[in-house]
């Protein structure tokens, strides 16, 4: 069945929200929702996850997931501000690794004691292969590490989310140097993208318009075996890990992996306020 997909671009992190949509019954999950973040000052905004709700409001669809395909380094979620104004009944997903990414960046910003590794701030961590309804259609969730330990792509329909798994042809593959990640599991799990039907669609989680092209985020599994730079059918492994890592090792860190990476891991819940009734993100030295 085909999916009624909306993208919504986020030209300061570019990233792609996703709103995915039984075309029957209007049933609806959104994909990677971004929380506007201004790192000068510290403060964060609604602005983008607003167009998504009005957007959802305007159209009568029935939001059941919030979901994530990973731990963003690039982007903070907006998924608690979203379920704020849509209802408890909205449920958070995300893969069932996500205690290993939690596990890693709790001790690199020693977090609070308390803190639960445990993936326990989402409703649903989704295993290899687990699927959920949506309206007519199905949420089925594909491990794919190698940019974190954690990554999922979701297979709705005729479409599948990549996240960072995958970008456009021109774009190549999502980084793997952050702890955890490895460009030898990447391949394994792109091979499971590019082995799905010809036609299926890959929507992907970030475009940076390399070149000057217009900003894009739909291509087909045909497009990307034929003509992804990174890898395309005829990429053996050892050729894209040798690239992959020499890449990654001349990438700058995101401008907000710090802020970001601090509040993915509590599924965008902010660090508990201290006596001053502030909350803050720590910045650790020398240690990334």
């Amino acid at each position: 069945m085909k999916a009624d997909i909306t993208a919504f671009f986020d030209k300061t992190t570019c990233t792609v929200t996703y709103v995915v949509a039984d075309p029957a019954g209007g049933a609806c999950a959104i994909i990677d929702p971004v929380l506007d973040y201004d790192a000068k000052s510290g403060r964060t905004g609604t602005v983008g996850a607003d167009d998504v709700l009005a957007f959802i409001a305007d159209s009568g669809l029935r939001p059941e997931w919030i979901l994530e395909t990973h731990a963003h380094a690039d982007h903070i979620t907006a998924a608690q501000y979203l379920r704020g104004e849509l209802g408890q009944g909205v449920k958070l997903g995300i893969g069932a690794a996500i205690p290993n990414v939690q596990k890693t960046f709790a001790k690199i910003f020693n977090t609070e004691p308390d803190f639960a590794t445990d993936g326990s701030q989402w409703d649903h961590l989704f295993p290899d292969g687990g699927s959920v309804s949506l309206g007519d259609l199905t949420i089925l969730a594909l491990h794919t590490p190698g940019h974190t330990p954690a990554c999922v792509c979701y297979r709705i329909g005729d479409a599948v989310f990549t996240g960072d798994t995958i970008f456009m042809p021109d774009m190549g593959s999502g980084r793997c140097d952050f702890p955890g990640g490895s460009a030898t599991a990447l391949y394994t799990s792109v091979q499971r993208i590019l082995a799905l039907p010809t036609e299926t669609r890959i929507f992907v989680g970030h475009d940076y318009g390399p070149g000057g092209r217009a900003f894009a985020w739909e291509s087909t599994v045909a497009q990307q075996r034929a003509e992804n730079i990174h890898l395309r059918d005829e990429t053996e492994r050892q050729a894209f890990v040798s690239m992959r890592e020499a890449r990654d090792g001349e990438l700058d860190f995101p401008n907000l992996i710090l802020p970001a990476v601090q509040l993915n891991i509590r599924a965008g819940h902010l660090p508990p306020a201290e006596d001053n009734g502030l909350s803050y993100v720590k910045i650790p030295l020398n240690a990334l």
